[in-house]
């Protein structure tokens, strides 16, 4: 091992201290660093290739579904976002304002967007006029400012990137449909690429997106038992229409307002990864976002051959599409072991002398460190199959996570038992729709309602609060 190198920092125990150990691997994988702006990040090269892979592959089902992308400015005047009141209402606490120009004050505040359904809806009032003009299904990358009190990296940040989709559809059912598509596409790409199991539900009234006539949602369970909204979805009816004069002429020639949707995720996304997957030694990164699918490992590299056979494996990797990174510094094999365990990668491909001549390499999941010999003929289809096994194994391991930490309980001295016998999780108790008991059973128990599920299920017929008649199973938990 070179002089001027140390072995890996170890990182606090989740066990131990679960925000300290998830603030060390942000730090210590090389994710993030602090900014001079107090609540701001910035995100290092690492952190934002998983954010660009994130990036690419919801790019791609958004535009297979017809969406389109377009960009927004990043100010608002004042008098365009209190066109909705409903919406400013629900924003009005983080905004940050725009004062001056240079050195003069100007005429109209203007605010750095929070989101951006106001801008959308002043350009939809400029280019909607006939019934052809429908559906506009646009979506826009971007960052947005919410100016947030308490701040942790990546979960809750003053500035954040994301993505918001803002469609236009002619009719209502157009409208849920879209919603209802788009959060199944924020589930699926959850499952599959992230490999987060999700709830997919649908939001309580005084939990709903500001001016939306419904928002619904995907909720996920980290290591410590807390939810972390992972996605939304918003329906609203013709309401920013109405207050936007957003008309169009329909088939019949008559004047009518079309209706709207909205939804997003953001870098969120990437603390879920961490939390949902992460262990003692670090990140564990799912093979779909990881920016490295496979580090290669030369074991004895000065001798010879070792680097010239390692180099022509990475070459075969790379043509099979696999992201391969060959680590040929200087730094001791434990070194890169514990660097890039850290780091997440995937997939630890080790080669040395006895595997040259055996004709073979080690292939060490980073999930659960087991480890495989493989001829090295047909290496490719030997590390897509690694890769494929990452993926379910990980899934597997967050499936069961959640399903160990979710409670049924048909009462509230039933929740406070649960959690005080087994820690936080997902509490699934029924709810009679009253906001009140929806309160109380924040105020007694401490957890908060999450989503009501898509699909109809009941564990009893009344209320965990009241005892009246229920109308809905919620799953109910701590959140971050």
């Amino acid at each position: 091992m070179a002089a001027d190198k140390k072995m890996v920092e170890q990182i606090t125990s989740m066990d131990v201290d679960f925000a300290k150990w998830y603030t060390d691997i942000v730090k210590k994988a090389d994710l993030i660093d602090y900014s001079s702006v107090k609540g701001c990040m910035i995100i290092r090269p690492y952190g934002y290739a998983i954010w660009e892979r994130i990036q690419s592959i919801l790019d791609s089902r958004f535009k297979e579904l017809g969406h389109e992308n377009i960009y927004m400015p990043m100010f608002i005047p004042e008098t365009l976002l209190n066109k909705e009141k409903e919406h400013v209402e629900g924003f009005a606490p983080e905004v940050a304002w725009v004062t001056h120009g240079g050195e003069e004050k100007l005429t109209e505040r203007l605010c750095v967007r929070p989101t951006s359904e106001t801008l959308f809806c002043e350009h939809y009032a400029n280019i909607i006029r006939s019934w052809r003009d429908l559906p506009k299904l646009y979506n826009q990358w971007c960052s947005v400012v919410r100016w947030e009190k308490n701040t942790r990296p990546f979960l809750r940040s003053r500035e954040f990137l994301w993505q918001e989709g803002h469609t236009m559809h002619a009719t209502a059912e157009e409208a849920i449909e879209e919603t209802v598509t788009m959060l199944n596409v924020y589930a699926d790409f959850h499952e599959q690429d992230l490999a987060i199991p999700v709830i997919r539900g649908r939001k309580t009234d005084s939990d709903k997106f500001a001016g939306a006539e419904a928002t619904y949602a995907i909720e996920a369970l980290m290591h410590d038992g807390k939810a972390l909204q992972a996605g939304t979805s918003h329906y609203f009816g013709d309401g920013f229409a109405r207050a936007f004069g957003i008309q169009y002429t329909d088939r019949e020639n008559k004047l009518v307002y079309p209706h709207q949707t909205s939804w997003g995720v953001t870098t969120r996304m990437i603390g879920g990864i961490i939390m949902t997957h992460g262990d003692d030694n670090g990140l564990v990164l799912p093979p779909a976002v990881a920016p490295i699918q496979v580090v290669i490992i030369p074991v004895a590299q000065h001798k010879e051959g070792v680097l010239e056979k390692a180099r022509e494996v990475e070459a075969q990797l790379r043509a099979a599409g696999i992201r391969v990174k060959l680590d040929d510094s200087d730094n001791s094999a434990g070194w890169k072991y514990s660097e890039y365990e850290m780091k997440g990668v995937p997939v630890r491909l080790e080669l040395g002398p006895r595997d040259i001549e055996a004709g073979q390499c080690v292939l060490v999941a980073r999930h659960n460190r087991e480890k495989t010999f493989v001829s090295l003929e047909g290496i490719e289809k030997a590390v897509q199959d690694c890769l494929e096994s990452v993926r379910n194994g990980m899934y597997q391991r967050a499936l069961e996570n959640r399903e160990s930490r979710t409670y049924n309980c048909t009462t509230v001295d039933e929740i406070n038992a649960a959690l005080a016998a087994n820690g936080d999780g997902f509490v699934r108790a029924m709810w009679c729709g009253d906001e009140e008991c929806e309160d109380k059973i924040k105020e007694l128990t401490g957890v908060g309602s999450r989503c009501i599920p898509l699909q109809g299920e009941a564990i009893s017929d009344v209320c965990a609060c009241c005892g009246k008649p229920a109308k809905h199973l919620v799953y109910w938990g701590k959140a971050y």
